[in-house]
């Protein structure tokens, strides 16, 4: 099983990763308008829309400034777990960031939402990714080689 523990974990950081920088990818357009088939957002508009249903307390301008706040922290997150660097932070900080998604999701739109989309899954495997003791496969691991044998990098 421990051969298992550097692949399982380097497919986590892969899928968490990704998984922050698609949605970031929808709301700017990428793949496609508003509306379009496999799209949920499509454009800025639609996602402030979708942000302001999750914080119906909050104005729209608001809204948007924590949908911007949000976006740049999953294309932080998802960039830095796909490098591996600073993996502890970026995973507990993922898992902050989708548990507060969660439960506005939970509370505003549907008991059932979070559950529908796996959100909550996605926050405990940042919370599961954060309790590893090593990151194999990582820019955290080869610094950490690098620091113990300094000329074995030369």
């Amino acid at each position: 099983m421990k051969g298992l523990y550097p692949i399982a974990q380097f497919l986590l950081r892969c899928a968490l990763g990704i998984g922050f920088l698609l949605p970031v990818l929808d709301r700017l357009g990428y793949f496609g308008a508003a509306g379009s088939e496999h799209v949920a957002w499509g454009d800025w508009p639609s996602f402030v829309a979708y942000t302001h249903q999750l914080m119906p307390y909050l104005g729209v301008q608001v809204a948007s400034f924590f949908g911007f706040i949000a976006t740049c922290l999953e294309v932080l997150f998802g960039i830095l777990l796909l490098a591996g660097y600073k993996t502890r932070l970026m995973a507990l900080g993922s898992s902050g960031l989708t548990l507060v998604f969660a439960l506005s999701m939970l509370l505003f739109l549907h008991f059932r939402a979070p559950f529908n989309y796996s959100v909550f899954v996605v926050s405990f495997s940042g919370l599961l990714l954060a309790s590893g003791s090593r990151f194999p496969w990582s820019i955290d691991a080869y610094l950490e080689r690098s620091r113990k044998n300094p000329r074995a990098n030369e």
